[in-house]
């Protein structure tokens, strides 16, 4: 049987930043309400970018029925667009079809022109070669060590850089609120109001799960970039973030696809052709470690007691949200973990309200599996790759005031003879590593 998930034409309303998002499927309509701040009158650029929006926006709807055909025919698109979508859902829904037992592989687009046959790689680096170096930055903004990281890097070089961030409606995330106002820079603002179908997907019925959000948010921080007059999305991506979780059937599944190598290239690549160059995209610690992006996090101490990175910080459900760190799942474990060898004990345990996961022996297992000691697979969480956490791992036991947290020592002996390989692996995991697009101007070593 021939499902179809079908894009209807979006509506924009110029005067008030408004991108209204329609699809439909075999059952149902949907329509996602987009509003960003806008710095001045809506240009074409605009334009353009909102068509990218409403693109990689129906990820979150077209999941409900994992339909296996998506319909670009009755909306304007351009060459590249149905490759592109096709990549973005296939490999973007890999862990939502991995946990659903669902298989993405058949998924055709239509209704969208051929590419012109320029791969993602070689059309990036041929439209970013000779553009002028970007003045104002975007910076999408999460709260995090990494964007953190990215703000301390460019802020004091660009003085016209400002923050991006993404919420619904009305409803302001605290654990990122906190940490924007120490970085003192001015925040652009979107709202993304959901069609209230989706929010009630396990009632009707409909498929659920883990949508590639990071290419969403890429999306609409295109858009208010393009609206507000900034030339460059500087992202913080780093380069672990293209290690996957699970093979399964031939292809890797990667909780953190969207924000992977393969992604930024390919996406850079789309807003290139629609743009024409007015704003860039790339990642500006695409080269870095977790490693290192920790080692220097650790010297900004006005972030320490703000910042906050527990997912549980971010539950959808206000009255559900935690104030603190919970300091017991995966992500604070690997967050502690990657600070350690770089923040003393007591420092991490004022980080995490006098929990510090590492003092914790009932979280031994959770370590075990960061560090791969376990046959568990690596956390469905934004979290690094093994290499990182065995580095991590060693790094802090090395620590004459890691004496009294027995729990790296014990894990340590569990290495064996991996410790030695961790060791060595140190010096290559705080230099840069592998491919990037950041411009020189924008080295984190420069």
């Amino acid at each position: 049987m021939t499902t179809t998930f079908r894009y209807l034409p979006a509506v924009i309303d110029r005067g008030t930043g408004t991108v209204s998002c329609c699809y439909a499927d075999n059952q149902r309509s949907y329509v996602e309400h987009i509003r960003v701040d806008s710095g001045g009158p809506w240009s074409g650029v605009a334009d353009a970018a909102a068509r990218i929006t409403h693109l990689l926006a129906g990820v979150s709807y077209y999941k409900a029925t994992a339909a296996n055909v998506i319909d670009l025919s009755a909306v304007h698109s351009q060459p590249g667009d149905g490759e592109f979508l096709r990549h973005f859902v296939v490999e973007g829904l890999g862990e939502f079809a991995y946990r659903n037992d669902l298989d993405l592989d058949g998924v055709t687009v239509i209704g969208a022109p051929p590419a012109r046959g320029a791969g993602p790689t070689t059309a990036v680096r041929a439209t970013t070669a000779n553009r002028p170096t970007p003045v104002r930055p975007l910076i999408p903004f999460g709260g995090g060590l990494d964007s953190i990281v990215t703000v301390e890097l460019l802020a004091s070089r660009f003085p016209d850089a400002a923050l991006f961030i993404l919420n619904r409606p009305g409803d302001r995330f605290a654990a990122i609120e906190a940490a924007a106002e120490v970085t003192g820079l001015p925040v652009v603002r979107a709202e993304r109001e959901l069609d209230a179908q989706i929010l009630r997907s396990a009632e009707l019925g409909l498929l659920n799960g883990h949508v590639p959000i990071t290419g969403v948010l890429s999306a609409v921080a295109v858009l208010a970039a393009a609206a507000g007059g900034y030339d460059a999305v500087v992202m913080s991506n780093e380069h672990s973030a293209s290690a996957g979780n699970v093979q399964h059937s031939g292809r890797e599944i990667n909780h953190q696809w969207s924000k992977s190598l393969d992604f930024e290239e390919r996406f850079a690549t789309l807003v290139d052709g629609a743009l024409d160059g007015a704003v860039r995209y790339f990642s500006e610690l695409r080269a870095c470690s977790e490693l290192w992006i920790a080692q220097q996090f650790a010297a900004l101490g006005q972030y320490h007691l703000s910042f906050r990175s527990c997912n549980r910080a971010f539950a959808q459900d206000p009255s559900r949200r935690a104030e603190q760190w919970c300091g017991r799942c995966d992500k604070c474990c690997f967050i502690d973990l990657i600070l350690a060898p770089f923040l003393a004990p007591e420092q991490l345990q004022d980080i995490f309200g006098g929990h510090e996961p590492l003092h914790e022996p009932a979280l031994a297992d959770r370590f075990r599996t960061l560090v791969a000691l376990s046959p568990d697979l690596k956390p469905w969480e934004c979290v690094g790759d093994v290499a990182e956490c065995r580095a991590a791992l060693v790094l802090a036991a090395d620590r004459s005031d890691r004496a009294t947290t027995p729990l790296l020592a014990r894990l340590v002996g569990e290495l064996g003879a991996a410790a030695g390989a961790a060791r060595a692996a140190v010096p290559s995991l705080l230099s840069p590593r592998g491919r990037h697009h950041v411009p020189d101007a924008y080295s984190p070593a420069s």
